[in-house]
């Protein structure tokens, strides 16, 4: 019988490692630290080690109270919503949630939508990227509105978060590859350059991968089932390009282009939350390549840095894997505590 094989006290200790690296930057309220401090919630949510969730309420603390809250928020700062959940719950706090809210009052109510009420990746108070919706707002935002609609019981947020994964999915994947694309232009109707980026197909793959999970009786929305059908013909089409270091590339089918690390972990750690055991041995491969771009010191080594819809496949090619980079860090942690909590996860079945 194939199982998961990995010893939990490595994994444990070089997740230790991870959040103390993490947890030493000097990342400001943006999507880098979003990503990061969602990784170290996740990690307190599955081990229950009391120092993550001190140093997190720690920081966050540091920013609310001392540096204060960025005047405008954007898509890519809603991410910091997410370890602003966990605090919520840990702590009862409710300045957190009110952090939360205000953020969703932002998606809601302000944030630049196209189409069937898209909405618009945002990085700045500029309108930067006119009717683009890119793969990064699964994570940043729909994925957020979704685990607070949840949290709320709140049907029209629950709504509204399915509705961004449904035509995310229908703009960005190719239904002949299983691959998606990074972005999309609703103005010009394509996908600009066109190239499937590692890191765009983790934030679609773990972010689909989440919904079952959190979502009570999610069969129920016929929306999740266009969810599950992506995500089932997604990860059988990554499979076939993971690199024999157990890996996947910053363009996913292009053997010139080096792996990257955040996509890896972000891919392999939907493969975990899908649970189908036919991905283990998939999975397997990718705990010892991402376990091997850890230093000793915790710090995820070889991650791309932030990555717009570049024009060509050099500029993909050619976007520097030399820095620590909290998106990195974050999926790392996330992909690591998946593996401690994978026994524990209900599987989706047959969806």
């Amino acid at each position: 019988m194939t199982v998961l094989d990995f010893d939990k006290k490595v994994i444990e200790d070089t997740m230790d490692h991870i959040v103390d690296k993490t947890m030493n930057m000097d990342l400001t309220w943006d999507w880098p630290c979003g990503v990061a401090y969602y990784g170290i919630a996740k990690a307190y949510e599955v081990t229950g080690k009391k120092e993550y969730l001190d140093v997190l309420k720690a920081r966050i603390d540091e920013y609310v109270d001392d540096l204060g809250l960025p005047k405008v928020w954007t898509v890519n700062t809603c991410a910091m919503g997410h370890c602003l959940i966990t605090l919520y719950d840990a702590t009862g706090d409710k300045k957190y949630w009110d952090i939360v809210m205000s953020k969703v009052d932002y998606l809601e109510n302000e944030a630049l939508r196209f189409g069937d009420n898209v909405l618009q990746h945002t990085v700045s108070a500029n309108n930067d990227f006119p009717e683009q919706c890119w793969a990064d707002t699964l994570f940043m935002a729909a994925f957020f509105l979704l685990r607070v609609g949840v949290h709320e019981k709140d049907e029209e947020l629950i709504d509204d978060a399915l509705n961004q994964y449904y035509w995310h999915i229908k703009y960005l994947q190719n239904k002949e590859t299983g691959f998606y694309y990074h972005g999309y232009n609703n103005i010009s109707k394509d996908h600009m350059s066109g190239f499937y980026w590692g890191r765009a197909n983790a934030w679609a793959a773990f972010t689909m991968s989440q919904v079952g999970h959190i979502l009570p009786e999610a069969y129920l929305y016929p929306q999740f089932l266009d969810i599950v059908g992506s995500l089932n013909e997604q990860l059988s089409a990554l499979k076939t390009v993971q690199t024999e270091n157990g890996l996947w590339r910053t363009i996913l089918d292009d053997p010139e282009s080096y792996e990257e690390i955040s996509a890896s972990a972000g891919i392999a750690a939907a493969m975990l939350s899908k649970g189908n055991p036919l991905h283990i041995k998939y999975i397997n491969k990718s705990i010892k390549g991402i376990l091997a771009n850890v230093s000793p010191e915790g710090r995820v080594m070889n991650v791309s840095g932030g990555t717009a819809v570049m024009k060509d496949r050099d500029g993909y090619r050619n976007i520097s894997r030399d820095w620590m980079q909290g998106w990195g860090q974050g999926l790392a942690l996330a992909f690591f505590a998946g593996l401690l909590e994978y026994e524990n996860l209900r599987s989706d079945g047959a969806l």
